[in-house]
């Protein structure tokens, strides 16, 4: 290198705003920048000359004195460490070092302040973890302190960790009618109030999002430590608010779980609030509910069988039980209600209740209606040929979503034809909130049914709209009296006069009309004798037998 040139290199080291020494092979400072000596409150010819180890605090650290040491004697290519340097005015620097050797050349040390990268890592992570609005923790900060608290619960106190998960009850109306300033200033003032609430128990209140908020609960005591807090914050969010010139009221629904901390993890707690949080909104808004396992479960199980319904019909999961309907007169079995049953492989065999809901939220019903339909009316075709001389109607449930959504004419023309099932064999039964005040599509189906032969029933009558002068311009041909009617007549002894009542005008009613009536949940001799002599036409329940299979309706005839 030329002597122009190396004076373009010194100069060059002289001024770099980046702190560098050179380091001759026993580790002396050989020359430093002003950059370095501006870092470490000196000059450049006072570190001149110097040893570098005491200069950089390597005494303290043996294992950085001895990498230090290896790449001064050529066993190591480079150091990087980060130390914290003592100025001789008594301040100090964390700053990073380099210390890199090339070839037979002076050795090179570059220090870096990471101080103030350091501050403003912190500070990025601050506004990063932190909601702007309520300069709470946000989300992320949440489950980060959440998963914390989690493992280390066991450690710590009783081991046990509580969570009050709230949504404000009305926040969407004041966003939406004064503006998201105002509706900013709200959720900063209930912030204050959650705070205030949580500050004697050194509990964590963060904003999760929109008008969401939770508090966690590290040493919990128990269950009324959390639902305490939790009564606390309904409370002081009871008072209004007045925000940017406007009075405010607003509420909370909070869902509550206290729990041993071992086992549990963040997602699970969470899972387990933003259920209890939903129950709260659904049980009323502005009210604490407490997690309950057996709730839980039972909705863990809806969901396990709204999953998998649709496949289940698929699968051949579903059979039919069979009642008979019993002439009260005679005894005579005139027909049988078809009720199905879902053999679940998990749960094993569930009762409509449990799934007929589910199927109509979610349209599965007509696919699992019209399996019962044809089933139904395959197995009335069999105990025809059986039994000729003895007609038995199979009545068959229907869902209002098979009127709307299918074609429920088409597909009882197509079953009847396909297992050659009479018409009049086949009673449809609707419930009267399906059929009552029907028109357009669902009417015309009445009509198109009945005028196929098939019998029309409203079931559970007497508890909807009861409306026999509407009823009277209706295909229907048959009434089934709710069995709340039939409880009055369990005991001669202290009988209801007001069912009896009831139940013999509606008879009286139905007969002017030309219908027939059935009474539901018959369980006792008294109550059929009785409802015999009022005059309902048949009857249906346990005193004649319990829901059965084919085969035993077969032996019943």
């Amino acid at each position: 290198m030329g002597s122009a040139e190396a004076a373009d290199y010194r100069a060059a080291f002289a001024v770099a705003r980046s702190a560098m020494a050179l380091l001759d092979s026993d580790g002396t400072v050989v020359a430093a920048n002003r950059a370095l000596a501006r870092l470490l409150g000196t000059s450049p010819e006072r570190l001149a000359a110097q040893p570098a180890g005491p200069l950089l605090g390597l005494a303290g650290d043996p294992h950085a004195r001895a990498a230090f040491d290896e790449v001064l004697s050529g066993r190591r290519r480079r150091l990087r460490c980060v130390r914290r340097l003592v100025r001789p005015d008594g301040g100090s620097v964390r700053a990073e070092m380099v210390l890199s050797r090339t070839g037979t050349r002076p050795l090179l040390l570059t220090v870096e302040d990471v101080g103030e990268r350091e501050e403003l890592r912190r500070e990025l992570r601050h506004l990063r973890m932190h909601d702007p609005v309520t300069r709470l923790p946000n989300r992320a900060l949440f489950f980060e302190r959440l998963t914390d608290a989690c493992a280390r619960a066991p450690e710590r106190g009783n081991g046990r960790i509580g969570l009050c998960y709230l949504d404000l009850d009305g926040f969407k109306a004041v966003n939406d009618t004064l503006g998201h300033r105002v509706g900013d200033e709200l959720l900063a003032a209930v912030a204050g109030r959650l705070l205030a609430c949580a500050e004697a128990g050194g509990h964590l209140v963060a904003r999760l999002g929109g008008d969401e908020f939770a508090l966690l609960l590290r040493d919990s005591t128990g269950t009324g430590h959390a639902t305490g807090l939790a009564a606390a914050v309904l409370d002081a969010l009871q008072r209004p608010f007045d925000v940017a010139g406007h009075r405010l009221a607003v509420s909370a629904s909070i869902g509550v779980v206290e729990r041993e901390a071992q086992g549990t993890t963040a997602t699970g707690l969470m899972q387990a609030a933003d259920t209890t949080l939903y129950w709260a909104k659904a049980d009323g808004k502005g009210r604490w509910t407490l997690f309950d396992p057996e709730r839980n479960e039972h909705r863990m199980t809806r969901q396990a069988l709204s999953r998998t319904l649709r496949q289940a019909v698929e699968r051949g999961e579903f059979v039919l039980d069979y009642q008979p309907l019993v002439a009260l007169d005679s005894g005579e079995v005139r027909g049988v209600e078809a009720l199905v049953r879902w053999e679940h492989p998990h749960f094993g065999r569930l009762a409509p209740n449990r799934f007929i809901g589910l199927a109509e939220e979610d349209g599965s019903i007509v696919q699992l209606g019209r399996w019962v339909l044809a089933e139904s009316c395959r197995q009335a075709r069999a105990w025809q040929r059986q039994r000729p001389e003895t007609p038995l109607v199979v009545s068959v449930n229907v869902a209002v979503r098979q009127v709307w959504d299918s074609d429920l004419v088409a597909d009882v023309a197509e079953i009847l034809r396909e297992t050659g099932l009479p018409p009049r064999l086949l009673q449809l039964e609707l419930t009267e909130s399906a059929v009552m005040g029907s028109a357009g599509r669902p009417l015309q189906a009445l009509h198109a049914l009945d005028e196929m032969g098939v019998r029309i029933a409203i079931d559970d009558f007497g508890t909807g709209y009861s409306n026999l002068a509407y009823m009277s311009r209706l295909p229907v041909s048959a009434l089934k009296l709710d069995g709340s009617f039939v409880q009055g007549f369990r005991s001669a002894e202290h009988p209801n006069p007001a069912d009896e009542t009831i139940v013999e005008a509606l008879v009286d009613l139905a007969h002017r009309l030309g219908l027939t009536v059935t009474a539901e949940c018959v369980e006792n001799a008294e109550q059929a004798e009785r409802l015999r002599r009022i005059g309902c036409d048949t009857g249906q329940g346990w005193h004649y037998s319990r829901p059965v299979g084919p085969d035993a309706i077969s032996c019943l005839l």
